[in-house]
């Protein structure tokens, strides 16, 4: 193991050098406190600094392995290199056995003693592990797909139709001091109200921006004007890609020529959309769209392209992939299309041809792929996503999907995007239906994870709230599947230290429960029982056997008082002293403390002592002086500790002194007569 060798600094008011300071750069050490020999002074105070830097992109874990400190003695570990100094451990809080990881790949330890001798031990185990970016935050309207969160991932962010990315489209996770994104999120945002479309070849209209920053007229409306003008001799293809206008208030009007005087070709107050979309007759068309400021179209996505008298337009195809026999698309040209993983085509056809020489077009209407609620998957690999993805999914679904596999594989599910709202649940089931045991149920977001069945089949619901008031847009999920060989165990776990394991099964299965026990002098640190979950997972992290550094609390004492020296807690070499009240006597020791042992637990050196109320013949000679009495009472008659100790408790010896001759004379009178 490799340790740094520059030791450099001195301790305060030392007349010699005391190699406590280190400057430590591997990436797995121990940290220890000085040597007693060589750092015991008659100066103080002691102080050492260790110095932890490791590579850019890794972070300090430090297992506490030994600590036993003083309450003159400070040890306080500071994590470096980020917006600011961060505390992640002092002495307070610290026990051995206890992990600590920094943020950053900088760590300081320092150590502080105000004793001249004996100084405290203790000993840190340190090694680097890898840091990663924060999960990227979905744009409103629109979302993320992240390839990996470690230096060198990188975070795609994309946009619903009818917006547009404002910023960087593509962010990297930099390998730094503490590793960030290379830019921040950028937003989704709606293009310009209007404008001019010059030399158009292929293009997008897309959604208004409200109407405070868009240009308007009519006081609240929103009036919006396009000219979209190909080259001379080239024709125009509109296809409708989405639109949702309020069927009141917003109307689009598309015009064949260059103004709002030319005839309409396509009204959404008359005319249903159009699958195929619309022809221009001429190199120009003319939109316009008008909408009601409190009822901004929700969406609208216009594709155009170019096209001259010899060719078709370019097909499009969303969500897929097509292949064309001539990429220029003349007449007799046959193009294919196929869908994304995930997602199933609809309407149109998987191929389609241009045809006709006088009015060049296409046979068919381009396909549409589309991400399915629900479906039967039997290939041996592929992607279920959330309806309508990349768009929002809708309210009120209960989508099923079934993917059956060969029965003698397992399915491994990895979810790779998972951003849902909160009252939106995702629940696997370990088999072919809604009855089959539950594996997990998802709600809001979480980072990647993956899940693997017990058997051959998978079931995944998705269920989203109807009733949902505060309905937002949410990106969905994206999930990939495969086949994996079986593997019915979980990961082996090492034995525990000053402690045993018991254990429910011979092997690991699911369902075989782990119990925790430690030996005598040592408390469970952690879960004593621990699962192995259907995901082949253990349900918590394996616990520790910590040594028990501290006795009971030996309890209050009635009718007195103790005084606890150190006040906090009952640790080794605590003194607990006791008193009594005015009246009472100690019965037992005056003071006990705590001491530690080898084996078993810390231990008082005695019982808890009693405070009694004195003896009659001790409370006559110092409250009645020379008033002598005769005889002995029954306390059951007289009761004659409860009057003495009423009076001494009251102080008042000369009200005793006065009144308790009375009280024995009616005590004798009381005692003769039930002789008699």
């Amino acid at each position: 193991m490799y340790f740094s060798t520059q030791f450099y600094s001195f301790c305060p008011f030392s007349l010699f050098t005391v190699q406590c300071n280190a400057t430590l750069s591997a990436m797995e050490d121990v940290v220890e406190s000085p040597d007693p020999a060589s750092s015991s002074s008659s100066f103080s105070p002691l102080e050492c600094t260790y110095s932890i830097t490791v590579y850019a992109g890794y972070g300090v874990e430090i297992q506490v392995m030994k600590v036993n400190l003083s309450k003159k003695e400070s040890l306080t570990i500071m994590g470096y290199g980020g917006l600011g100094p961060e505390l992640l451990a002092n002495e307070t809080l610290m026990r051995e056995g206890q992990v600590i990881r920094s943020t950053t790949n900088q760590v300081y330890i320092h150590y502080r003693s105000l004793r001249q001798s004996n100084h405290g031990v203790f000993s840190l185990h340190y090694q680097a592990f890898l840091l990663s970016c924060p999960f990227p935050l979905s744009p409103e309207g629109g979302g993320v797909t992240v390839t990996d969160i470690h230096p060198g991932g990188q975070a795609h962010f994309h946009c619903d139709p009818g917006f547009q990315v404002r910023g960087h489209e593509v962010a990297t996770c930099v390998n730094t001091t503490q590793p960030h994104w290379s830019t921040h999120e950028p937003q989704c945002v709606a293009v310009s109200c209007g404008g001019w479309i010059r030399n158009a070849t292929v293009g997008r209209i897309l959604s208004p921006p409200p109407p405070s920053v868009s240009n308007h007229s009519n006081g609240n409306n929103l009036s919006c004007h396009w000219l979209i003008e190909a080259k001379e001799g080239h024709r125009l293809h509109l296809h409708f890609e989405r639109i949702a206008l309020d069927e009141d208030d917003d109307k689009l009007i598309v015009r064949g020529g260059n103004s709002s005087l030319s005839p309409p070709l396509f009204d959404s107050d008359l005319d249903d959309v159009p699958e195929r979309g619309l022809l221009s007759e001429s190199a120009t068309l003319y939109l316009e769209l008008t909408a009601d400021s409190s009822s901004i179209p929700l969406l609208l996505a216009l594709r155009y392209e170019a096209f001259d008298d010899e060719h078709c337009w370019e097909p499009y195809m969303p969500h897929g992939n097509f292949s064309s026999s001539d990429i220029t698309y003349q007449l007799g040209t046959t193009v294919t299309f196929t869908c994304s993983p995930g997602f199933v085509m609809e309407q149109g056809s998987g191929t389609i041809e241009c045809v006709d020489p006088s009015n060049p077009h296409w046979n068919d209407s381009e396909p549409v792929c589309k991400a399915l609620c629900g479906g039967e998957l039997t290939e041996p690999s592929g992607t279920i996503l959330s309806p309508d993805w990349p768009q929002s999914y809708s309210k009120g679904l209960d989508c099923v999907w079934q993917i059956h596999g060969n029965e003698e594989k397992r399915i491994e599910l990895d979810v790779q995007i998972l951003n849902i709202r909160h009252t939106d649940v995702l629940t696997v089931f370990d088999g072919r239906d809604l009855m089959s045991h539950v594996i997990g149920q998802y709600l809001g977001s979480r980072e990647r994870f993956q899940v693997v069945s017990g058997g051959s089949e998978v079931t995944i619901q998705f269920q989203s709230d109807p009733d949902d008031s505060s309905f937002i847009l949410s990106q969905g999920f994206l999930i990939h599947y495969r086949e994996v060989e079986p593997n019915d165990t979980c990961p082996t776990l090492p034995q525990i230290d000053f402690g045993w394991i018991s254990s429910s099964h011979s092997s690991p299965v699911r369902g075989s429960v782990l119990t925790y026990q430690c030996q005598p002098g040592y408390d469970i640190s952690g879960s004593d029982i621990i699962t192995c979950q259907w995901d082949l997972s253990w349900s918590s992290s394996p616990p520790t056997c910590v040594k028990v550094q501290q006795c009971p609390d030996p309890g209050e004492v009635v009718n007195g008082a103790r005084s606890v020296r150190p006040e906090a807690g009952f640790a080794v070499g605590t003194v607990v002293r006791f008193s009594c009240n005015q009246g009472y006597q100690l019965e037992g020791p005056s003071q006990i403390s705590c001491h530690g042992r080898d084996t078993g637990t810390p231990k008082w050196s005695d019982r808890s002592p009693k405070c009694v109320c004195k003896s009659l013949s001790l409370a006559y000679e110092e409250l009645l002086d020379d008033h002598k009495l005769e005889g002995v009472f029954s306390s059951t008659i007289c009761d004659v500790y409860k009057v003495i100790c009423i009076f001494v408790h009251l102080g008042d010896t000369t009200a005793f002194t006065t009144n308790i001759l009375m009280y024995f004379t009616k005590c004798k009178v009381q005692l003769m007569l039930a002789k008699s």
